[in-house]
């Protein structure tokens, strides 16, 4: 009987703040991303289990694909906190570049059914302005760091893309490629047997120190 209470409160919506809806529905939206991924997150889902009616979300977001996008831009912004954060350690240019990508990986194992909303551009309204700014501040962190450890030595004279962008793509496609593969559990075979994410962290530590 009382395990059956415990649950049926568990299930009872959230009560909020007045004045504080927006921040409610999306705070429910990334508890139930996180709990049932995308396909399981929807208006009504997301205002019941902030308490709201179900007329609410519309009202603040529009439709689904406005609360996704919003949702997105939530995090990376924290996600561009976060690597701020990392880059602000690093002893010189390439150690913060080191650091940023770790960090990276990291924000995706805390955050996984975030950060992968984060790149479903199908999901999403890309010219959001507040999804389409965040983005922004977050490459040209990216871009700034990369750009610091690798200066560029002029422009290509065939016209193509300059060092700074191929830098910038290899070192992208490197820790997002590693932690998409963390979050599939990819990436077992490669680790000893029982090897944990710290096992893994290891492993994406000395792909950073190769040259």
């Amino acid at each position: 009987m009382v395990e059956e209470n415990v649950s049926a409160k568990a299930d009872e919506p959230r009560p909020y703040h007045h004045g504080a809806l927006r921040e409610a529905l999306l705070s429910a939206a990334e508890d139930i991303l996180e709990e049932k991924g995308v396909d399981g997150l929807t208006l009504r889902a997301a205002a019941r289990a902030a308490g709201a009616s179900h007329a609410a979300p519309k009202n603040h977001f529009g439709d689904l694909t406005g609360l996704l996008s919003e949702l997105a831009a939530l995090g990376y912004e924290r996600f561009t906190d976060r690597l701020q954060t990392a880059a602000d350690t690093g002893e010189n240019t390439q150690r913060r570049l080191n650091a940023i990508g770790r960090a990276y990986v990291e924000f995706a194992i805390a955050n996984p059914g975030l950060f992968q909303l984060m790149f479903r551009g199908e999901r999403l309204d890309l010219e959001r302005p507040a999804l389409k700014q965040a983005m922004q501040s977050a490459q040209h962190l990216l871009t700034g760091a990369v750009a610091s450890a690798h200066p560029p030595a002029g422009a290509p004279s065939d016209g193509g893309p300059g060092p700074t962008e191929a830098y910038t793509v290899r070192a992208w496609a490197m820790v997002h490629g590693f932690a998409m593969l963390l979050l599939d559990d990819r990436l077992s075979p490669l680790l000893p047997p029982g090897a944990d994410r710290q096992d893994a962290m290891a492993m994406l530590d000395a792909m950073l120190r190769l040259d």
